[in-house]
């Protein structure tokens, strides 16, 4: 291929990322301030807002993939034509989803908000870039590393859960509460481990790029590690339902089952980094610091997901802002910056050429900027989750009188997204930079 087909999308994801992070401010003023730019609703700028983070998560992995497994696994990639119809797919997809959004039309739920017709051009997408992974997987001679175990897991069951997340379609499903409630939250949260094996297998490769071996990617741990996961993505979604009155043993293997993964995956990073002698060169920094930032945001989520998965903390936090910090520590806390990881790593592999050092300067004040924000900004998410569902279940207060009580917390959440927004822009334009320098040649 002229031009790699993988920073395509890694260069759209970037994009993505920042886009939903702007909806997201916007959205976080919008929520505390009613009156703040009103010429595009709430009702519009949240599905806008996650739609585009979500296409972030699975636009850069995606990218990673193709890149990694036609450069670096041995394998090649079966066809970069169907790769690049992947990517048009995608664009023209996510175009006509945006529109929706802006004109109001919606249909879906949850992650999937806009008309459900829309899904088809999605599901037809992801069975062109199963055909081509595992048409390239299978060229790989010897045993498969765990992160071509991890990104095919997560490509089938993506499958799999988008079906599911689509079955409210049928009046079978969407005329019981009970049976639609539960099917809901285990497609959705099913879904989030199925790009979690996509996200975690990519950071695992890189790793074992920067080290210099793949020791790590064929060890005990890492397919421990993997098998867990797989567990999580099967049972761990089912904290999200102890209020719906399911079958009492999907709540008690969920509990036992609760981000056993990310314990995992957190002491894999740390043999890691303890063994990693050679990350001395400038072109391994930038990427180790995106890793071992995610190392942090797994210790803090894990407390947070064994915390909201005891049934007793559960009745008071779900709902809350408490869910909303787990979700934000997991996609834009782990998953983002093991992502960024892999962009940096990616993007230097490409252009064979080292960022400036203005620009090493720049995102290293980004990088802490994005964290210190970023970590007042999901606190301040728990407090008001915790005044919450203090205010809702012990004092029965209605909705409009505990928003007011917790609306200070919020305001300094709102002006948090500024300070996340400005690190991440710092964080990202060097490597949008390099991304148009290396199409324009």
């Amino acid at each position: 291929m002229k031009k790699e087909v993988g920073l395509l999308f890694v260069t759209l994801g970037l994009v993505a990322l920042l886009s939903g992070v702007i909806f997201g401010v916007i959205g976080a003023f919008q929520f505390v301030f009613p009156e703040f730019i009103t010429t595009v609703s709430f009702v519009k700028i949240r599905p806008l807002h996650v739609s585009l983070v979500v296409a972030w998560i699975f636009s850069c992995a995606i990218g990673g993939i193709y890149y990694y497994m036609n450069n670096c696994c041995g394998t090649g990639l079966w066809s970069g034509k169907l790769a690049k119809m992947h990517f048009r797919i995608f664009v023209i997809t996510g175009l006509l989803i945006l529109i929706c959004y802006f004109m109001g039309k919606f249909g879906g739920r949850e992650y999937w908000e806009f008309p459900a017709i829309l899904s088809i051009p999605i599901f037809f997408s992801w069975i062109l870039f199963g055909i081509n992974y595992f048409k390239s997987a299978f060229n790989k001679i010897g045993g498969w590393p765990v992160h071509m175990w991890m990104w095919a897991t997560g490509i089938v069951f993506f499958f799999i859960t988008f079906s599911e997340a689509y079955l409210w379609v049928f009046p079978y499903f969407r005329n019981s509460l009970v049976r639609d409630l539960t099917v809901q939250w285990k497609a959705y949260g099913a879904l989030t481990g199925s790009w979690n094996m996509l996200v975690y297998g990519t950071a695992i490769f890189v790793m074992t790029r920067i080290k210099g071996d793949e020791k790590t990617a064929h060890s005990k741990t890492a397919f421990l590690m993997y098998f867990l996961g797989f567990a999580n993505l099967l049972f761990g979604w089912a904290h999200h339902i102890y209020i719906v009155p399911a079958a009492s043993w999907i709540r008690t293997l969920s509990y036992g089952m609760s981000m056993t993964e990310l314990l995992i995956f957190a002491k894999m990073i740390i043999e890691w980094r303890s063994s990693l002698e050679e990350a001395k060169k400038d072109f391994h920094i930038i990427p180790y610091k995106f890793i071992v930032a995610s190392d942090v945001w797994i210790f803090l989520n894990l407390g947070l997901a064994l915390a909201i998965s005891v049934p007793a903390v559960n009745i008071y936090s779900h709902g809350t802002h408490v869910t909303v910090a787990h979700s934000m520590g997991s996609t834009i806390g782990i998953n983002t910056m093991i992502l960024l990881a892999s962009a940096f790593f990616l993007i230097s592999d490409i252009t064979k050429s080292d960022f400036s050092a203005a620009q090493k300067k720049q995102i290293s004040l980004g990088f802490w900027l994005f964290n210190l924000f970023f970590t007042v900004f999901w606190c301040c998410l728990i407090i008001a989750g915790i005044q919450k569902g203090i205010l809702t279940v012990e004092d029965k207060l209605s909705f409009q009188e505990v928003m007011t009580k917790i609306q200070p917390v919020l305001t300094i959440f709102a002006f948090c997204g500024i300070g996340v927004l400005a690190g991440l822009t710092l964080v990202v334009s060097p490597l949008l930079l390099s991304a148009y320098r290396y199409f324009k040649s």
